[in-house]
C-alpha cells in the first residue's frame, strides 16, 4: 500500500484513502459494517471518516448510528490505537438539532465520544457552516475540546472561502485552535469550486484536504447507462451528471481503465489521489466485496491518462453543474 501522508499542519500519518462511514446503519447494517471495517483495515488503511448525522436521513434512524456501529467495532476489535477517527458536527440531525454555538458543540461532542467508545477524536470537523455564529464562538468550542484532550484537530467543511480565511486569521491572532484540513467536494465532475476556491486556500496555509463525493454519487462508477433515467437511492444526484460532459467524462474513464487493466471507479479515485493538494478522497461502500476500490491507492496514473481525464473534464465557468 501507499506511503501515509500528513494532513497539513499536523502530525496526523493517513493512508490516501478514506472510508466513508455515512452507509453504516443505512445501507450497510452491523454485521456488514463490520467487515467492510476489518478488510479496510487488513488492507494496511487506517483512516475513518463519519458524522453525528449519520444516518439520520434513513426510515427509523435519529442520526449517530454510524458512530455508534464504529464505536462497536473499536471496543470489540480493540483496533483503536490503529484508526485515524475523524467525525462532524454541525449539519442538521432535527430542527432543533443543529449548528455550530460553542454549548451545542460541546454537547455534541461528548455525545460522538460515547457512542464511538473513545476518549478522544482525532479529527473534528465543522459539518456546515452556522452564520448565525461568529465564528470566534465555534473556535472557542474547538479550543476548548482541544485542550481537554477530547479532539486532537479540528476541520472544516462546507464553509466558505471567506469564512475559513476569517477563521485561520482569527485562530492565529486569538491563540485558538486551528483547522488543518478541509473537507470539500470534489470529483472529476464537480471540479471548479474546489480548484478555485478552495485549492489556493490549502495550498497557501498548508491545510490537508480530503474530498467527499469522490464518485460523484457512483456515477464515476461508469455503472449507468446513459440510454435511460438512473434508478435507486441515489439516481436523482447521478441524474445531474447525464449529459454531454458527463458522457466525455465516463467514456475517458473507460479507456484509463482498459489502458491500465482497472475499474473506472478505481481510476477516478487515483486520478484524485494523484493531484498534490488531496490528502485523501473519501467514498463509501455497502459491502466488503466492493472493496476493490481500494486497488486506487497503488494506481500510479501517468501524465498522458491524467491529461486526458484532465481534458474531458474541463470546466469554463464556476460551479460545473453543466
Amino acid at each position: 500500500m501507499a506511503t501515509k501522508r500528513k494532513i497539513g499542519k499536523s502530525d496526523l500519518e493517513v493512508s490516501p484513502f478514506v472510508l466513508g462511514g455515512n452507509v453504516f446503519g443505512w445501507t450497510a447494517d452491523e454485521k456488514a459494517s463490520f467487515e467492510i471495517l476489518d478488510a479496510y483495515l487488513e488492507a494496511g488503511l487506517n483512516f475513518i471518516d463519519t458524522a453525528n448525522v449519520y444516518s439520520a436521513w434513513a426510515p427509523g434512524n435519529k442520526g449517530g448510528e454510524s458512530e455508534t456501529i464504529i464505536g462497536k467495532w473499536l471496543k470489540q476489535s480493540g483496533n483503536r490505537n490503529k484508526i485515524v477517527l475523524a467525525t462532524k458536527v454541525g449539519a442538521e440531525v432535527s430542527p432543533d438539532n443543529k449548528g455550530l454555538k460553542k454549548d451545542y458543540i460541546i454537547k455534541q461532542a461528548e455525545e460522538s465520544l460515547r457512542r464511538l467508545q473513545t476518549d478522544h477524536i482525532d479529527l473534528y470537523f465543522n459539518h456546515f457552516d452556522d452564520l448565525s455564529t461568529p465564528v470566534e464562538e465555534t473556535l472557542e468550542a474547538f479550543t476548548q475540546l482541544v485542550k481537554e484532550g477530547k479532539v486532537r484537530y479540528i476541520g472544516a467543511s462546507n464553509v466558505s472561502k471567506e469564512r475559513i480565511i476569517e477563521s485561520l486569521d482569527k485562530s492565529a491572532k486569538n491563540g485558538y485552535a486551528e483547522y488543518v484540513c478541509l473537507q470539500p467536494e470534489y470529483n472529476l465532475y464537480n471540479r471548479s469550486r474546489y480548484e478555485l476556491e478552495y485549492e489556493p486556500i490549502a495550498e497557501k496555509y498548508n491545510l490537508g484536504v480530503v474530498s467527499y463525493y469522490s464518485l460523484a454519487s457512483g456515477f464515476l462508477t461508469g455503472k449507468y447507462d446513459f440510454g435511460k433515467q438512473a434508478e435507486g437511492q441515489r439516481s436523482s444526484a447521478v441524474n445531474l451528471f447525464m449529459n454531454d460532459r458527463g458522457k466525455m467524462i465516463i467514456e475517458s474513464l473507460l479507456q484509463v481503465a482498459k489502458e491500465t487493466n482497472a475499474t473506472p471507479a478505481q481510476v477516478a479515485l487515483a486520478w484524485l489521489i494523484a493531484r498534490p493538494s488531496i490528502t485523501a478522497p473519501i467514498a463509501s461502500v455497502s459491502k466488503a466485496s466492493q472493496l476493490d476500490i481500494l486497488k486506487a491507492v497503488d494506481l500510479k496514473l501517468d501524465n498522458a491518462s491524467i491529461e486526458k481525464l484532465n481534458n474531458a473534464s474541463k470546466y469554463t465557468k464556476p460551479f460545473s453543474l453543466c
